[in-house]
């Protein structure tokens, strides 16, 4: 795997769910794609307070407000690209393993983190009839999913 050029091997860990990859593989692919997410992830926490756009109280245009909506767009571009990179790094592992149905698998951690963000997006908005204890569920679940993949596709044999 190391010996194939730049190119090919990108396209190899992220533009195809066609393979099968290593335990060890399957870490040095998933790093880059945790180490550019979590940053742009700190970035969007920072904007977040700036979304809150009330006009009766602010003037109609607020440039920081235009930043954090702009910067949202990316961010969701972004880690949609992510999402799917890492579904078919964690497909081609799960293959490896012998799973079953290995994109639903691999799309589990994906799936679960859009389910949390959901969550904790809405629940400010309606916290009349969704209180802050019903988003504990989704963070749970995807700790516990986040936990099983890096245990099942980065550790076991």
């Amino acid at each position: 795997m190391g010996l194939l050029p730049e190119r090919e091997r990108l396209h190899f860990l992220y533009r195809s769910d066609a393979g099968r990859l290593d335990k060890a593989g399957w870490r040095s692919g998933a790093a880059p794609l945790l180490a550019l997410l979590a940053p742009l992830t700190l970035i969007w926490f920072v904007l977040l307070p700036y979304t809150d756009h009330d006009l009766a109280k602010q003037p109609f245009f607020v440039p920081m407000t235009a930043l954090a909506y702009a910067y949202l767009l990316l961010y969701a571009f972004v880690a949609l690209l992510i999402a799917i990179s890492f579904v078919n790094l964690s497909a081609k592992r799960f293959r490896d393993l012998g799973r079953p149905a290995p994109l639903g698998l691999a799309s589990l951690v994906p799936l679960l983190a859009l389910f949390a963000g959901s969550a904790h997006w809405l629940q400010p908005r309606v916290a009349e009839v969704f209180p802050a204890w019903c988003v504990w569920p989704f963070d749970a679940a995807l700790v516990a999913a986040i936990g099983w993949t890096v245990w099942e596709l980065g550790a076991r044999e």
